[in-house]
């Protein structure tokens, strides 16, 4: 009989099990944690990540200490959308992640003017101006008179919290390698646990 025969039989043994209760229950115990485990690190690493908003940027919309669940799949099969709550490595110091909203997408101009985000594409060559909305109150303004070019892998992003945030205005546009995902769930506070979605634009 091989070696791992003699072992499986050790294991699977009616009478082992019977004067061995409490080693079989740790045996148990530990098979549980091996296929949890298995399953668990690959999500863990592949599909979503916690992180914890630092900083008031994101307010009122997300405060500091909120607990996010973020979702690390869907930009590897799609690119970022408008409006979507991105998190990214800091361009100029990799080892810290921000969060911030994605306001403009590759290709685009975008020009701040008057306290107001311009968005110049294909489909509006003479420029848009962006009704933000959904997420910021009406007398909020975005300070800053200037206009960026975006390439052909470059995001522009915003805080919400226009006054108070270090954003795309400052470091300039995020390139697609340095996005790691969007916020998909608000877990804590419990109160206000939330799933996020994509706020949809009037951009005729």
């Amino acid at each position: 009989m091989s070696i791992f025969a003699r072992i499986k039989n050790f294991f699977t043994d009616d009478s082992w099990s019977e004067r061995h209760p409490r080693l079989e229950f740790i045996l148990e115990v530990v098979k549980v944690a091996v296929v949890s485990l298995a399953i668990i690190i690959p999500v863990r690493y592949f599909l979503i990540q916690p992180f914890y908003v630092k900083g008031a940027s994101m307010e009122p919309n997300f405060y500091n200490h909120d607990y996010l669940v973020v979702d690390e799949l869907s930009y590897r099969f799609n690119e970022p959308k408008r409006g979507d709550i991105a998190i990214f490595k800091y361009p100029r110091d990799p080892k810290e992640y921000f969060i911030k909203r994605v306001i403009g997408l590759p290709g685009e101009v975008v020009e701040i003017t008057g306290g107001k985000v311009k968005i110049y594409n294909n489909e509006h060559p003479e420029g848009l101006t962006l009704d933000e909305s959904a997420y910021l109150d009406t007398n909020v303004e975005t300070f800053g008179e200037s206009s960026f070019n975006l390439g052909s892998d470059e995001y522009f992003v915003l805080g919400d919290n226009r006054p108070a945030s270090l954003d795309s205005r400052s470091f300039g546009a995020v390139k697609k390698d340095f996005i790691v995902g969007k916020a998909w769930v608000r877990g804590w506070p419990v109160d206000k646990i939330t799933v996020f979605n994509t706020p949809i634009y009037n951009l005729k």
